[in-house]
Parts: C-alpha cells; structure tokens; sequence
C-alpha cells in the first residue's frame, strides 16, 4: 500500500472523540457508555478498511459522528422488525415463518413466569415437555407418536444416528438434495453414522433399484421430497406406497423427510399438490420428519411422527437432549397446531394467508401506500405500481410464482441501487427486490399495519 493513503488514516478522529461527540444526544440516552465506544470503534474499523482497500476514507469527524448516531438509532438490540417488501413469504434471512396471534399471546403467556414444562401436576411428578404437542400432533397427522426437535436437518440427523448408525440407508440419487446453508443428506447421513447407498440416476430410480440394493446391513429406506426444486422431464422416482410395500416385504423401515411439510391440501387453494403429512403417515411410512417453519407457518422447529417403537427409540437417544426444544417453542407450536385442529388455520396462520391472498387485495394495498406519498414525493421517488410476481421462499413450492402488485421507485437520480441501500439503513429498514433498474416493494409480505411506517420511511429519503 502506498504511504500516503496510510499517513492520512491517522487524521482519523479517535474514538473518545466520537463518543464525546454523540453521547448526549437525545436519541440516544439510556444507551451504555460501552455500546457507545463499541460502535464508535466500529465505524471508524469501516474507514480504515476502506482506505486499506483504496477507497478514500472519509476524516470528517462530524460525519462519522452522525455515521454513530444512525447506527444506534436503530435501538439498543441487534436483532429486530424488518418490514420484508422482497415477497418472499418464507424468507430465511428474515426469519421465515410470521407467527399468528395466538402464537404470539401464547408466547408472552408462557414466557413471564414459571410454566408446567415438565411436570405432570396432577401426579406431582416429573412429566415430559413433549406432551403439550404430542396429542395435537398425533390426532393431525394419524400416527402413534411423535417427537419434536429444534429443526428439520436435527429431526434427520437424530433419526438416523437413532436408527441406522453403522448400517445402510437406501437412498435415490435424485433425493440427495442441498438446502440453504449447505445442509446435504449426505452430509447428514454421515455426521449421523450412516452409510450412504445410492441408488437409481439423478432423474430416475425405480422399485427395482431398491430391492435389488436391500442387503443384511440395510437399517432404512429413506425417500426425501425435493422441497427447493423439481426434476421434469424424462424423469421417474418410486411413490410412497410402493416404497413402504418394498419396506414392509424385506422387514426394513421406511423414513420419508418432507422438508416442508404441510398440514393442509394447497390444492384447494389453487396451489400445485404437496404432499401432506396425514397423506405421507396413511400410507405406512414408518417416520416422517418434516418443519414447523415452513408450510406448517409456526416456529423453528423439527417434527417427528410415526411408528411408536421407532419414535421411542429417538426419544431415549442421548442426542436427543442436545436437540430439544424450549419453553417458548413449544409455546408457539402448540398455538399453532391448535390453529389446524380447529379449523382457523387459513383465516389465523399468516404464512397461509399470505400465500392464498389475491391480486386485488394486494393490488389495493399497493394504491393505498402510493396515496400516502404527496404528488411531488412520488414523483421525485418515481413512484408506481407495477405487478409482478412473488415467491413462498424456503425452500418450498419451487416452481410456484405468486401474482402480486408493488410499488415500483427509481429514478435517473435515485436509481433503484441508492434507495435499497438508504432503505435498508432506514430505521425500521426495509428489505425490497431490485428488477429491470426498479426497486420493488412487494406488497404481499408488506402488513396493513405497516403502510403508514413505511411511507414515512420513504417520505424521509
């Protein structure tokens, strides 16, 4: 590096400077003193990388003061809302699944005091902390037991360390799939102690292929939904019921992990056909693993249902423990299950409400935030609406395209890429999808509630 752009970072103001500079604002009393030197030590780290990666710093001491203050304005946590205007509805980034009502009473209900987590309270002894969704579980989906954990790539890993260490799963090429975050079966097959057997072709495996590879070390037969893609064409894999017949002939047990399960039929909505659980446990399948955070539209969470000595045999497992989920979980979860058992689940669930409203709801709510922008705001925002298309996200329903309206914003001086980044920075920030040079706030994943925030944000660009 030259020396003179390393000579100028000594210009930079120090950090007690900074400090000195923002620590009786207004805004941000009540904020620690150490909160304060920590993000004023962070922006001034920014600059200098910045100028270590030749990009000129910016010295103004009064500039990276105001730099401190937008950072903390945001508040004092680091985790919190966002409004998601990308329409994406199963959004990983931003947490996935938006939890109902009752979910969320339930939450606080449960989480500001002592609950019955583990006890039984008419015998006055110790009980289990599945109990509060295993009666929900099993009266949904038709099995014997079932068992829950913190995640889905948990539910596996736990079921086949449980079930088939040190021996074989079956397992079609064509189902070995990768998800968000490099999850890989395989992967997960090893780290349970599994050995992999592949069978079939990356777009066809047949009945055959798994009969001919059952030997005396096969422990499962496991079928994985391609929840995040599809394969079309010349393409055949093995139905479920086929599958639990082979398993059924040659005493093997048969696993299937649904990835996004869903509790309800998406057909009766317009939506492509998905699998449901009930549909997967009655015709025989020995475990079914699926998310309570996908389709389902509750917490993180990983669900297990099947066969009862099966489900045992997870629920004694060591690991089991490392894998358990919380107070707070199985708060959400239950409420959530309740929802389905009661028949209000696509009127209170919003991850189903957001994927069956219509265009012209959503249309309607799209006018409505361009009406809150004076003529002139949306005009100097080039503000419109442009219908387009949203996505359910997480994995689930690939192919699915949702029709939708936004509103669309950038101009030749505010070209689309300088207000997602003003927006993103915005307090409360607002994620939106950039197409053809516009920025798109997809109303679809934008709440009611919301509109007068965020016209609020954008009338502050």
């Amino acid at each position: 590096m030259k020396a003179e752009p390393r000579e100028r970072l000594r210009e930079l103001p120090a950090v007690d400077q900074l400090v000195r500079a923002v620590e009786h604002r207004a805004e941000l009393h009540g904020i620690p003193r150490a909160r304060l030197t920590a993000c004023a030590r962070e922006v001034l780290d920014a600059e200098r990388r910045r100028a270590l990666a030749g990009t000129p710093a910016e010295l103004d001491a009064a500039v990276l003061a105001a730099r401190v203050v937008e950072a903390l304005a945001r508040g004092v946590f680091s985790l919190g809302p966002v409004i998601n205007a990308t329409g994406v509805v199963l959004h990983t980034a931003l947490g996935r699944a938006v939890l109902s009502p009752l979910a969320l009473e339930r939450l606080a209900h449960v989480g500001q005091g002592y609950a019955n987590l583990e006890i039984d309270l008419a015998e006055k002894k110790r009980g289990s902390r599945y109990s509060h969704v295993e009666g929900l579980l099993r009266r949904l989906t038709g099995a014997e037991d079932a068992l829950v954990v913190n995640n889905n790539a948990a539910a596996v890993l736990l079921a086949l360390e449980s079930l088939a260490r040190g021996r074989e799963v079956i397992v079609s090429r064509g189902e070995l799939i990768e998800i968000g975050g490099e999850f890989r079966i395989p992967d997960i097959m090893l780290r349970g102690g599994a050995v992999l057997r592949e069978v079939g072709t990356t777009n066809r495996t047949h009945l055959a292929d798994y009969a001919d590879a059952i030997g005396p070390d096969t422990a499962l037969l496991l079928k994985v939904h391609p929840s995040n893609y599809r394969v079309v064409g010349f393409a055949a894999d093995v139905p479920t019921r086929d599958l639990v017949e082979l398993g059924r002939e040659r005493n093997v047990p048969v696993m299937e992990d649904l990835g996004s399960g869903s509790l309800v039929d998406l057909r009766a909505v317009g939506l492509p056909w998905e699998p449901t659980v009930q549909e997967v446990v009655a015709s025989g399948v020995d475990l079914v693993s699926f998310s309570g955070d996908k389709l389902l539209g509750g917490p993180q969470a990983g669900l297990l249902v099947g066969r009862r000595p099966l489900v045992a045999r997870l629920k004694k497992n060591p690991l089991n423990r490392a894998l358990r989920i919380d107070k707070l979980t199985i708060a959400a979860l239950e409420a959530t299950l309740y929802a389905y058992e009661a028949g209000t689940a696509w009127e209170t669930v919003p991850t189903l409400r957001m994927l069956t409203e219509p265009l012209a709801s959503i249309r309607q709510r799209a006018d409505s935030l361009l009406a809150l922008l004076s003529p002139t705001q949306a005009e100097r925002l080039g503000a419109a609406i442009q219908e387009d298309q949203s996505q359910v996200g997480g994995g689930a329903l690939p192919t699915v395209e949702l029709p939708t309206a936004a509103l669309a914003l950038g101009t030749a001086t505010l070209p689309a890429s300088i207000l997602d980044d003003r927006l993103r920075r915005a307090a409360p920030p607002v994620m939106g999808r950039i197409k053809d040079d516009r920025l798109l706030l997809d109303c679809r994943t934008i709440f009611p509630d919301q509109l007068r925030e965020l016209a609020r944000v954008l009338t502050q660009l």
